[in-house]
């Protein structure tokens, strides 16, 4: 599953004010480019092509994005397998998304609208990383500056930049 770019990077940020060894890789990120190749290397992916100096609070979320997405579109070129379903559309049309992935995982339909319910409920109730917390957290603006540095970024890797479509090949549609 994957989002939208920029939903990525404010949520992400949004999320390195609770989670303090996040935060950690935030701020070091802004001095050194070693950072984010040590949480990349965490994650368990090569960090060597991800060592980037963090330019503004934006930047990290992106990499994260930019790691995983990047990922996932090399999977598909190497011949595996794999398919995507983005959030956007699950949010927008849930019952129509959980038909489509119920039937593509050769699941009953029929626990579609079950499902869907899902989406009504936060799933980090009760703990730090709660939409009631989190989700009043200031976040970063993205700047005409800040949107040039993040599509470098992104450039950078051969991923969609921001403004672009972000519907990734192999994407799974209701549509």
């Amino acid at each position: 599953m994957y989002r939208d770019v920029v939903a990525v990077a404010k949520s992400m940020y949004r999320l390195s004010m609770v989670q303090t060894l996040m935060r950690l890789a935030y701020l070091l990120g802004y001095f050194s480019g070693h950072m984010t190749k040590i949480m990349v290397d965490y994650m368990g992916f090569d960090g060597s092509d991800y060592r980037v100096h963090l330019n503004n609070d934006l930047a990290f979320g992106v990499l994260m994005y930019a790691v995983t997405t990047a990922s996932y579109l090399d999977m598909r070129r190497r011949g595996f397998d794999v398919t995507a379903v983005r959030y956007e559309d699950l949010i927008v049309r849930p019952l129509e998304m959980c038909r489509v992935v119920l039937e593509f995982c050769h699941l009953p339909v029929s626990l579609a609208e079950q499902a869907a319910r899902a989406f009504d409920v936060d799933s980090q109730r009760n703990y730090k990383l709660s939409k009631s917390i989190i989700g009043h957290l200031k976040e970063p603006q993205l700047t005409p500056q800040t949107r040039t540095e993040l599509n470098e970024l992104l450039s950078k890797y051969g991923l969609p930049l921001i403004g672009e479509s972000g519907v990734l090949e192999g994407t799974l549609s209701c549509l």
